[in-house]
């Protein structure tokens, strides 16, 4: 047996059972009741005849049912029979002298029977073949199996996510703390820096050592600019000096500043030289300025 079948079964067999025991209640109860008052052969055909009726109408049913089709007076012919037998019950437990609470417990039965009818044909009408189900399972487990996977993607996703941000938070600490040293760093040293510039002692003995170096010049002890700097353009490139021509450049400036009544150092000579636009190593100009000084 298939297993449609077998759920095909287990819907129809209650419904079977029950109709037999409807229709034999019925028939048994019509004979008794209408037998006191009418021959029994005559309550008898009655009592078929709500059977037959009943059972007619359920076969026709069924066979509406195997073509795909329904008939809601066939319906209501059946629903009618079925509530005429439960009358008859219902009457019979009425106006019986003994055991009426008996025979209205089994009143129900006919149309317990017609509801059972009713839930069968719905099953029929929505079952579907192992085949079809084998499918809708293959396409629901498919789904639950991309459903996980998507679900493992988007944690695995997340835990990568909060590492990352994790590591950069920590590597943005470590530079924070590094920045902050060195800021600490750079304000005590310009603080040693300042001290000894505004320091009259200090003032002092940088001058009495600069002034053996270059005489009659008051050093300036400005601090280096501290803070963003801006690209300068680029020097275009321009020839190197010869030493001839070092000797001629410096021997005019201090021909010049000699008309003027003053001497000058090499100090002075230095600034004047880049002043006026050329470029020497601090080597080569000093040893220039020592030859035209000799």
């Amino acid at each position: 047996m298939s297993a449609r079948t077998a759920t095909a079964a287990r819907t129809v067999l209650p419904a079977v059972a029950m109709t037999a025991v409807s229709m034999v209640l019925t028939l048994a109860v019509v004979v008794m009741w209408l037998g006191t008052t009418m021959p029994w052969p005559v309550a008898l055909v009655v009592g078929l005849g709500i059977d037959g009726g009943w059972l007619a109408t359920l076969a026709y049913e069924r066979r509406l049912a195997a073509q795909g089709d329904h008939s809601r007076l066939v319906t209501g012919v059946g629903w009618f029979f079925g509530l005429v037998a439960s009358a008859v019950l219902v009457a019979h437990a009425l106006t019986a002298e003994s055991s009426a609470g008996a025979w209205l417990a089994v009143a129900w039965l006919p149309i317990a029977a017609k509801a059972l009818w009713l839930v069968h044909g719905l099953w029929e009408r929505t079952a579907l073949t192992p085949a079809a189900l084998d499918a809708i399972a293959g396409i629901q487990q498919e789904a639950r199996d991309e459903a996980a996977v998507a679900r493992a993607r988007l944690r695995a996703e997340a835990a990568t996510e909060e590492t990352r941000l994790t590591a950069v938070t920590e590597a943005g600490a470590r530079v924070a703390r590094v920045q902050a040293r060195t800021a600490d760093t750079l304000a005590g040293a310009w603080s040693t820096l300042a001290k000894a510039r505004d320091g009259e002692d200090t003032g002092r003995a940088l001058t009495s050592v600069t002034s053996r170096v270059t005489p009659n010049v008051t050093p300036s002890w400005a601090l280096p600019v501290w803070g963003p700097s801006e690209p300068v353009a680029a020097l275009e490139s321009t020839p190197a000096l010869t030493d001839t021509d070092l000797e001629w450049i410096v021997t005019n400036i201090i021909d010049t500043e000699a008309q003027k009544g003053r001497s000058v150092s090499y100090r002075e000579v230095a600034t004047l030289f880049r002043a006026a636009g050329h470029s020497a190593s601090e080597v080569r100009l000093r040893a220039a300025w020592k030859r035209v000084v000799a």
